[in-house]
């Protein structure tokens, strides 16, 4: 009997779950998958559940972490480790937006630009770029780890400045 009651509270939960998932998810396909595995969890779990406690919440609780879990296994799925000789860590997702950067400036003004630069700005910028952490950087030109960190930051507000009009 106690399985019957867990059913029909499911089922009658079921549109106010889709609509909590399409929150979550803002895409209805998503939000029917994460319906669909929410309500597969709670029925594997029904031996857990505690009667005359709060059902909604328990299913709530339910769609949240499978919903955290996700987004956290899709971010680790989109980590990018090098495994070079130094063995520097690069953790950049896959959308790490140089790819917008390119498409949206005309690659030999950037390099225009960056060429201007004084070389104190040019060498440490374009080592950053090129995946020099701020205190390798430092270490290499023998230069003050906040030196290093202002003179990247400058660097970036002229670029910004000075290709605002290709954007």
């Amino acid at each position: 009997m106690k399985s019957v009651s867990f059913k029909k509270d499911l089922l009658g939960l079921q549109e106010e779950l889709l609509r909590f998932a399409y929150k979550l998810t803002s895409d209805r396909e998503e939000a029917n998958d994460l319906l669909q595995e929410t309500s597969l969890k709670a029925l594997d779990n029904e031996d857990k559940y505690e009667p005359d406690t709060n059902f909604k919440g328990w299913m709530y609780t339910i769609m949240r972490n499978i919903f955290i879990n996700n987004y956290r296994k899709v971010i680790r799925d989109q980590t990018y480790v090098d495994q070079t000789d130094n063995l520097y860590h690069l953790n950049l997702s896959q959308d790490s937006g140089l790819e917008t950067t390119i498409s949206s400036y005309d690659l030999k003004e950037m390099r225009k630009v960056i060429n201007a630069l004084p070389r104190e700005y040019k060498v440490p910028f374009t080592m950053h770029v090129s995946g020099f952490k701020y205190r390798e950087i430092a270490e290499r030109l023998q230069l003050p780890l906040g030196t290093v960190k202002s003179r990247i930051f400058f660097t970036r507000q002229k670029l910004q400045n000075e290709l605002r009009d290709f954007v």
